[in-house]
């Protein structure tokens, strides 16, 4: 028993066990059960986290030789000037990622150091503006009562950027001694997202938004330096950009808890190419997309980025949610609908099937459901401005009556027209879907079309045309959440660069607990920032 005792450090037992009543011993025998199987319980959790972090460790690991490889072995590819500085960017900036993450992950092994070797970096430009920053004590008051004397400082330069002008910020770290007692006093400078780089939030806030809100490939934002005077390689750019994926993460994780307490949903998907290594070809990829309602109170979108269109993507980015979800047609929904999920029909995508026989045919038929259509949408313009409830009545008023006989048009005019015809496949579009299609005549929260996420898809389609794809799937991944964060922080009125800017600003010494304030939807920009 003492040897239990001695190893649980927690309950001091009797110097003779044998004072003790069999009622007594029983009792204490109980409690140290209860100690050792708490004991054993932070053990395991101990153990599991350490077996998580050498598993994740060692997939990272791997996961970096694999593309240090395609670094070396990138010239075989078969990609002009332009797709090979890409790939350089994409391979910099994967590099980056999963050196960050490794260093989360090891930041308790105090053996583990970076093996990469930098150049010594170049002084930033003489002719670039300077503001000085001074970090000195609050008190020249020595503990010991006597008073500090400043015998010397230390430097540090940060590359700074306000819209359209580079800067320096100078970090003036004043040393100060007592004399008497020989202590030395030095302020420490804030932490940074970048410690040990140039860069000040404002400039990695920059380079965000020009590469994924611009669409500025890495090499364009290097030659948008040099034109400043400043030699800041494609690499360097990419390594920023790595970090500070890893470093926003959390924020879009909470962004998607977020997300998925919402009722109602959109989701859509569009293709995107993603290099296959080694190949020097591109296969189709895909981003989905997953937004709240215009009508919904939360101002957000989530981007995932996967390797293919199947459905268990969507079963995997909803998880156990059970809502209601407006999307197309696409079987990959299928699934989700199964397990609890309610199906919205997209009327946008029944109209359309009208709208192109119509412009490419003349159909008549297609230009009279087009009127239905019409009519249709010119009652939700009256009820966007109106609340749920009143949003609902209205519909049971008056768009339910034109469905009604929308239906009943589509049944007669199904019955004379040859099956296998493009007109036919547009009226079996709606029939077949009518249950879901009429699902948003009965809530005021529903919209009637899924066109609110697809235009939060339309950022990607513009970038599509300057980046023409994208160089591994983590790249992917990580623009797709990076993103998130830009096109949400839009939708609540922010300008990304001030809200980037202000969150990598205060993400360094952000307590994680509070993370929430500083998604775009509840961020409130602090002083520095105004």
């Amino acid at each position: 028993m003492r040897g239990v005792s001695g190893r649980l450090g927690v309950m001091d037992l009797p110097a003779d066990l044998t004072t003790l009543s069999p009622d007594q011993l029983r009792t204490l025998a109980a409690q140290l059960a209860v100690q050792l199987a708490d004991r054993e319980r932070e053990v395991g959790e101990k153990e599991r986290e350490l077996q998580y972090r050498q598993t994740r460790i060692d997939q990272l690991t791997h996961e970096l030789s694999v593309i240090k490889r395609q670094q070396f072995g990138k010239r075989s590819e078969q990609l002009n000037t332009e797709q090979m500085s890409l790939l350089d960017e994409a391979i910099d900036t994967d590099l980056a990622a999963i050196e960050a993450e490794l260093e989360q992950l090891q930041q308790d092994t105090p053996e583990r150091k970076s093996q990469q070797q930098r150049a010594r970096r170049a002084p930033l430009p003489a002719h670039l503006p300077r503001t000085d920053i001074h970090h000195d004590p609050d008190t020249t008051t020595c503990s010991c009562g006597c008073e500090l004397e400043r015998i010397g400082e230390d430097i540090s330069e940060k590359l700074d950027y306000t819209p359209g002008v580079f800067t320096v910020e100078r970090h003036i770290r004043g040393k100060w001694v007592c004399r008497q007692c020989e202590t030395l006093t030095q302020e420490p400078v804030p932490a940074h997202i970048i410690d040990k780089g140039i860069p000040t939030a404002a400039l990695l806030a920059w380079v965000l938004v020009s590469k994924f809100s611009d669409h500025l490939p890495l090499y364009r934002v290097e030659r948008i330096c040099a034109r400043a005077g400043l030699a800041i390689p494609q690499s360097t750019l990419g390594d920023w950009v790595g970090v500070c994926g890893v470093r926003l993460q959390p924020l879009v994780d909470a962004l998607r808890e977020h997300l998925l307490r919402e009722l109602v949903l959109h989701a859509d998907e569009t293709p995107v190419q993603m290099l296959s290594p080694g190949k020097g070809k591109t296969h189709r990829s895909y981003l989905w997309a997953y937004a709240a309602t215009q009508y919904s109170s939360l101002k957000a979108v989530i981007y995932d980025f996967v390797d293919s269109r199947a459905g268990a993507h969507a079963r995997a980015f909803l998880g156990g949610w059970q809502g209601k979800l407006v999307c197309d047609d696409y079987s990959g929904y299928k699934a989700s609908f199964a397990q609890g999920v309610t199906e919205i029909g997209c009327a946008a995508h029944a109209r359309r099937k009208f709208f192109d026989l119509h412009v490419n045919h003349q159909s008549e038929i297609a230009g009279q459901a087009l009127k239905y259509f019409g009519t249709l949408y010119e009652i939700e313009d009256e009820a966007a401005a109106l609340d749920p409830e009143a949003r609902r009545v209205l519909r049971q008023v008056r768009s339910r009556p034109v469905m009604d006989a929308l239906h009943a048009w589509m049944n007669a005019q199904r019955r004379l027209v040859p099956d296998g015809s493009a007109i036919a496949k547009a009226l079996d579009y709606s029939l077949n879907r009518w249950e879901a299609l009429t699902r948003y005549l009965d809530d005021g929260h529903v919209p009637i079309c899924n066109n609110w996420v697809e235009n939060q898809i339309r950022p990607w389609a513009t970038g599509r045309k300057n980046w023409l794809f994208t160089g591994s799937l983590r790249a992917g991944k990580r623009a797709a959440a990076i993103m998130s964060l830009i096109r949400s922080a839009q939708l609540n009125g922010h300008d990304p660069f001030v809200y980037l800017k202000d969150v990598l600003t205060r993400l360094p010494a952000h307590r994680a607990a509070d993370i929430d304030e500083l998604l775009p939807h509840h961020w409130k920009p602090s002083a520095s920032a105004l």
